[in-house]
C-alpha cells in the first residue's frame, strides 16, 4: 500500500515539474542542462551564465564573507545581499546611542560608506574538472594512504597553475570524492556598508516568521566593493575606488506570474541528497530531535532576558538569530521528512538499484550495520556538541583548554596568541556571564537527563535538576576567571586581556583550578574517551562506503541525471515561480504584498513593529513605479528552486538573466530538501526587487543608489 501511495504522489506531479525537478538540482555552472532550462522557459544561453573567456553572469555573483552570496547591481560595484548576511556588520557599527539595527543606515554618498575590516568577497574566475589529475595513482589505495595521495596530487596541481598574487586555487571533492573540481578565486577585501533598512523591515517577523510562508521580510542590505586604482583587490585604504565589474545585473521590476522561469545563482552550503535510508531515519528520529532540544532550552532562556533588557537585545541579537535559524530549520526538516515519506522513498529507490545491480545490496547491508553500531555514539555527539556550543561559558572554557594544551605542547607562538586574544576580545564584547550562567545551568540538566550513563562524567547526576543548578552555576561563574568576573595577573579577561595573559604560567595554573574549566575538562575528557573515538572510527568507515554507494548509484541508474551535493561551491538551481499546497485545505499563493505587512503589524512588538514612515507610505499609497497589477507593492515570492544555507543573498534571475528577487529563506514545510527534495513542498523564498527598490527610494530617500542601476521596467 505504501508503494502505491508514493508512486501515485510522483505521477500526480505536473508533467513539467516531474520531468525537471523530481530530484531538485544544484548544478555546477559549467555542466548545465541547457536544453532542460530552455524547455522550462530560459531565453539566454548557458554561456551567458558562466563563461571564463568573456563577461557573463558569474562575474556579478560573489561569495559574501565566506558564508552567504551577494551580487553586483551597478557599474560601480554596488553589492546586494541579505540583511541577515550583513547583520554582523550592521551590529558592529551599532551602539545603544546610535542603534543602526533599530534605525537603519543609509550613506548619503560614497564618502559616507562604512568600512568593515575582515570582510571579503570571492569571485569564481574559472572552474575545471580535475578528477584525472587528483585521482591519478589512487587505484586500490585505502586510508590513510588514499588521503595522503589525494592531498599530494592536489598540492602538485595547485603548484602547477600560474595565477595572480590576488588569486587562489581551491580544489573540492564532488560525489563523495568520486570527482574533483578546481576553482580559481579572486578575493576583494575592501567592502563597505552602503545601506540597510531598520530591522523592523529587514528582519520583520524575526523568529516567528523565520522559515515560514507567507513572508513579509525586506531581508536585504547593500555594500560596495572597493579596489585599487587598477581595479585590483587591495586592503582597505581611503585611496581605493569603487570596483568596476566585468558584469552587473540589471534589476527588473516587471510583474511576476505563476510558472515564470527563474534560476538562482549562488553558493549553497551543504546537502546530503544521496544518503541511504538508514541514515535519513537516524537524522529524523534521533539526531535532529537532540539538536532541537538543546537549542530550545538556550533560546527560551535568552529570549526572556532580551525582551526586557535593551542592552542584552543588542548584544545577543546576532547570536540569537544564528542559534534560532537552524533550530527552526531542523524542526521543519523532521516534519518534512515524515510528510514526504523520505525513508520509504529511499527504501524503494534502493530496492530498484539492487534489482539492477546486486552488488548494491552488499554495500547497503554494510551501511545499515555501521549506522546502527554508531547510533549511540552519534546521539551523544549531537548532545555534547550542541551543549558546549550553546552554553557560551563552556564554549569559552573550550578556547582556554585549547590554549593550555597548545602552550604545554610548545606550539603557541606570538601570532597564534594574538589571534586567540583578538577572538576572545570580540567574543567578550557580546557576552553576558550572568545570563549565560542560567543557560549553562539548564543545559547541564538537559545533558544529565538525556545522556546514557556511560557517556557522563563521574558524579554528573548532581546536575539533573535545573532549578538547583542555577545558583550552583552562578556561584561557579562568579568565581571563574573565564567569565571575567574574577581577576588574574591583576586584570580580568573581559576588561584587560593583555594584563590577564601577561604571565602565562600563572594564567594556566589559575585556569586549571577554575571551576568552569574543571567542569568543561570533565565533560570533554569523558566524551573523548567514551564516544568520540568510536563515533569517528565508524564515520570513517561509513564515509568510505558512502563513496562506493555514490559511485554505484551513478553507475546503476542511467536514467537519472546526478548533481553533486552542495559544498559551498558556485551552483545554479532553476525552477518556476509557484505557490504550494503543503497540507490538506491549506493553499499558499506565490506572492505577498505590503498589505500583509500591515496585517501583521503589532505596535511596539520586537518582531512585528512597523516604522511610521512605512505606514504613512502605505496609507497614502505612495508606491511610485513599484506597485504591481494589484495596485500594491509586492514584498516576497516563492518558487521551486532547490536552495539551502549559503544561498542566502543569492540573486534570483528571470529568463533573460535580469535580477527579480533576492533569495533569503525556504518554506518551512520543505526544509527537508537538504536531504530529500520534494517538488510538492520545496519552495525557496525571495524578496521582490520591487520591494527592495521601493524601500531604497521611498523609505530611505536613497534614490542616488537606484540611479546607479539599470532598472528594467
Amino acid at each position: 500500500m505504501m508503494t502505491k501511495k508514493i508512486l501515485l504522489s510522483v505521477f500526480l506531479l505536473p508533467a513539467a515539474m516531474a520531468f525537471a525537478q523530481q530530484y531538485g538540482g544544484m548544478w555546477i555552472p559549467t555542466e548545465l542542462n541547457e536544453k532542460e532550462m530552455k524547455d522550462l522557459g530560459m531565453k539566454i544561453s548557458a554561456k551567458d551564465i558562466f563563461n571564463p573567456q568573456k563577461p557573463s553572469i558569474k562575474d556579478a555573483v560573489v561569495q559574501f564573507n565566506g558564508g552567504c552570496t551577494a551580487e553586483i547591481i551597478s557599474p560601480k560595484g554596488l553589492l546586494l545581499t541579505n540583511h541577515h548576511c550583513g547583520f554582523g556588520q550592521i551590529q558592529a557599527h551599532s551602539t545603544v546611542q546610535n542603534d543602526l539595527l533599530s534605525n537603519g543606515f543609509w550613506a548619503k554618498n560614497m564618502s559616507g560608506e562604512l568600512p568593515n575590516p575582515g570582510v571579503k568577497v570571492d569571485f569564481i574566475v574559472d572552474i575545471k574538472d580535475v578528477s584525472f589529475q587528483i585521482l591519478e595513482g589512487t587505484d586500490n589505495l585505502t586510508e590513510p594512504e588514499l588521503s595522503k595521495k589525494i592531498n599530494n596530487n592536489i598540492e602538485v596541481y595547485k603548484n602547477s597553475q600560474k595565477i595572480e598574487s590576488f588569486q587562489s586555487i581551491m580544489v573540492k571533492p564532488m560525489y563523495y570524492g568520486n570527482k574533483y573540481y578546481a576553482y580559481t578565486i579572486e578575493t576583494y577585501k575592501d567592502i563597505r556598508l552602503v545601506g540597510a533598512p531598520p530591522q523592523s523591515i529587514g528582519k520583520f517577523g524575526s523568529d516567528t516568521d523565520n522559515w515560514v510562508w507567507p513572508r513579509h521580510t525586506g531581508d536585504f542590505s547593500m555594500f560596495r566593493i572597493y579596489a585599487d586604482r587598477d581595479n585590483k583587490p587591495a586592503e582597505y585604504s581611503k585611496d581605493n575606488v569603487p570596483y568596476t565589474p566585468k558584469h552587473y545585473l540589471p534589476v527588473s521590476i516587471k510583474d511576476k506570474n505563476e510558472n515564470d522561469f527563474t534560476f538562482v545563482f549562488g553558493f549553497p552550503g551543504r546537502t546530503t541528497e544521496y544518503l541511504p535510508s538508514v541514515a535519513v531515519e537516524k537524522i529524523m528520529k534521533d539526531i535532529d530531535p537532540a539538536r532541537i532540544a538543546v537549542r530550545d532550552v538556550a533560546l527560551k532562556t535568552l529570549d526572556e532576558k532580551m525582551r526586557v533588557d535593551n542592552e542584552t537585545r543588542i548584544k545577543y541579537a546576532s547570536k540569537y538569530a544564528s542559534v534560532a535559524n537552524y533550530w527552526k530549520k531542523w524542526i521543519g526538516e523532521v516534519e518534512g521528512l515524515k510528510k514526504s515519506n523520505a525513508v520509504e522513498k529511499k527504501v524503494m529507490y534502493e530496492g530498484s538499484l539492487v534489482a539492477k545491480n546486486p552488488e548494491v545490496k552488499t554495500t547497503l547491508d554494510q551501511l545499515n550495520k555501521l549506522y546502527n553500531e554508531q547510533a549511540p555514539y552519534a546521539l551523544n555527539n549531537a548532545y555534547y556538541t550542541e551543549v558546549v556550543r550553546n552554553a557560551e561559558t563552556l564554549k569559552l572554557a573550550g578556547d582556554y583548554y585549547d590554549f593550555v594544551t597548545t602552550v604545554e605542547a610548545g606550539r603557541m607562538d606570538e601570532k597564534e596568541l594574538t589571534k586567540l586574544k583578538t577572538k576572545l576580545t570580540s567574543f567578550y564584547k557580546d557576552y553576558s556571564a550572568e545570563l549565560d550562567a542560567k543557560v549553562t545551568a539548564k543545559l547541564l540538566a538537559l545533558y544529565a537527563n538525556k545522556t546514557a550513563p556511560q557517556f557522563l562524567p563521574a558524579g554528573f547526576n548532581k546536575y539533573k535538576d535545573e532549578n538547583a543548578n542555577i545558583p550552583v552555576v552562578e556561584d561557579m561563574s562568579k568565581n571563574s576567571i573565564i567569565t571575567g568576573r574574577t581577576a588574574v595577573n591583576g586584570g580580568t579577561l573581559t576588561a584587560d586581556i593583555d594584563k590577564a595573559f601577561s604571565n602565562q604560567d600563572k594564567l594556566i595554573k589559575t585556569l586549571k583550578k577554575d571551576p568552569i574549566y574543571q567542569l568543561y575538562v570533565s565533560m570533554k575528557e569523558t566524551y573523548m574517551k567514551a564516544a568520540d573515538p568510536q563515533y569517528t572510527s565508524l564515520q570513517a568507515k561509513i564515509d568510505a562506503l558512502q563513496k562506493k554507494f555514490m559511485a554505484q548509484q551513478m553507475e546503476t541508474d542511467k536514467d537519472r541525471k546526478f548533481f553533486p551535493d552542495a559544498n559551498s561551491t558556485l551552483r545554479v538551481t532553476y525552477g518556476k515561480i509557484k505557490g504550494s499546497t503543503p497540507r490538506d485545505a491549506v493553499s499558499y499563493g506565490y506572492q505577498t504584498h505590503l498589505a500583509g505587512v500591515m496585517e501583521k503589524y503589532i505596535p511596539g512588538d520586537y518582531e512585528f513593529d512597523v516604522p511610521k514612515k512605512l505606514i504613512d507610505l502605505y496609507n497614502k499609497k505612495d508606491f511610485g513605479i513599484y506597485k504591481d497589477k494589484t495596485g500594491d507593492v509586492p514584498v516576497g515570492f516563492t518558487a521551486t528552486n532547490h536552495t539551502t544555507g549559503g544561498n542566502s543573498g543569492s540573486p534570483t534571475l528571470d529568463a533573460n538573466g535580469n535580477l527579480i528577487g533576492l533569495n533569503f529563506d525556504r518554506q518551512w514545510e520543505g526544509t527537508m530538501s537538504d536531504i530529500n527534495y520534494d517538488p510538492r513542498f520545496s519552495r525557496n523564498i525571495m524578496v521582490d526587487t520591487k520591494y527592495i527598490l521601493f524601500i531604497v527610494e521611498k523609505f530611505a530617500d536613497a534614490k542616488w543608489l537606484i540611479d546607479e542601476m539599470k532598472v528594467i521596467k
